[in-house]
């Protein structure tokens, strides 16, 4: 399993990561208060949020690189779409093997 980090500096953690989580609520497996958040897509792919008063944290978990860059994307455009009265940057880190897309 390899892992990707990123933290995007915002007011409003609490809000995007509430907003994240509702949205996929109706498709995956979700659980969330409004300072932390769990999405299981299945195959092992999972994301974790954790709000701050700095910003969001984001985590996600998947078997492959593959769908390890395609989740950032899913998940990073996502929540700039909530996020459209600011810009929300993630740069994120890998744990283990492989590059970070951006």
């Amino acid at each position: 399993m390899t892992t990707s980090r990123a933290h995007a500096a915002t007011g409003h953690a609490s809000r995007y990561l509430q907003q994240l989580c509702k949205h996929w609520s109706h498709r995956f497996a979700v659980e969330f208060d409004d300072r932390s958040g769990r999405i299981a897509f299945g195959d092992g792919q999972v994301v974790t949020l954790s709000a701050s008063e700095a910003g969001l944290d984001v985590q996600i978990a998947d078997a492959t690189a593959e769908g390890l860059d395609r989740l950032e994307g899913v998940v990073a455009d996502h929540l700039r779409r909530f996020a459209f009265r600011e810009e929300l940057v993630f740069d994120w880190k890998r744990d283990g093997a492989g590059q970070a897309t951006g």
